[in-house]
């Protein structure tokens, strides 16, 4: 299967065409505010030496993260959808940093920690071995002091921003290359208009005042 992967939920965002595991083209950019999003397709596409007509997947990186890169990404791999009717694939990218934590020959009990801003963190534990990866603890949300008694427990993996609160941190950003090799194992395609970024706060508005009437 060749997939087309995104995953624009930090401030590195990738892309990266796979044919099955194998990782045949790749771009990524860092800061900015702006995705170059079409530029980092194509350029994907040219090193694999395919035009996009070729792409049977898009498997796009649901975050937890950056709300508004993740959202682009859906947007993309909706319209691809809409236009061609290829399959698409929703991952979470803290399962990818695992799986890059792995790769990396990180072993035992490993925390994978995202900035959710506000003093907290979205956070998952999983134990690693060679051949094996496996859930302990799911994504959730986290106090900086939960996060922090996460430090002398094993591995901490996530983005390199955090370094400045744990020195001891593995510094990973999710990539789309890992993020295409998770698809070509995966069978549960979805629709489009199904795909919502990993998002675990609970929605939180203030309704505005009516407006006032002059008297």
């Amino acid at each position: 299967m060749r997939i087309l992967a995104i995953d624009f939920s930090s401030e590195r965002r990738s892309v990266a065409v796979c044919h099955g595991e194998k990782v045949a083209g790749q771009a990524a950019e860092t800061g900015g505010r702006n995705t170059r999003a079409f530029a980092l397709i194509e350029e994907a596409l040219r090193q694999a030496g395919f035009n996009r007509d070729a792409i049977e997947c898009v498997a796009v990186g649901l975050g937890p993260g950056s709300y508004t890169g993740i959202r682009a990404a859906i947007a993309l791999a909706q319209g691809w959808q809409l236009a061609r009717g290829l399959r698409l694939l929703g991952i979470s990218s803290v399962e990818a940093l695992a799986a890059q934590a792995q790769a990396a020959s990180l072993h035992g009990q490993v925390h994978v920690l995202i900035d959710a801003q506000r003093n907290e963190f979205y956070g998952a534990t999983y134990q690693i071995e060679l051949n094996s990866l496996n859930l302990d603890s799911p994504l959730r949300l986290l106090t900086a002091s939960q996060a922090d008694s996460l430090a002398d427990q094993g591995h901490l993996v996530g983005e390199p921003a955090l370094r400045s609160r744990w020195p001891q941190l593995h510094p990973m950003s999710p990539e789309a290359a890992m993020l295409g090799r998770l698809a070509a194992h995966r069978t549960d395609f979805i629709a489009g208009e199904v795909l919502e970024p990993i998002y675990l706060r609970e929605t939180n508005f203030v309704k505005a005042p009516p407006p006032r009437v002059p008297s």
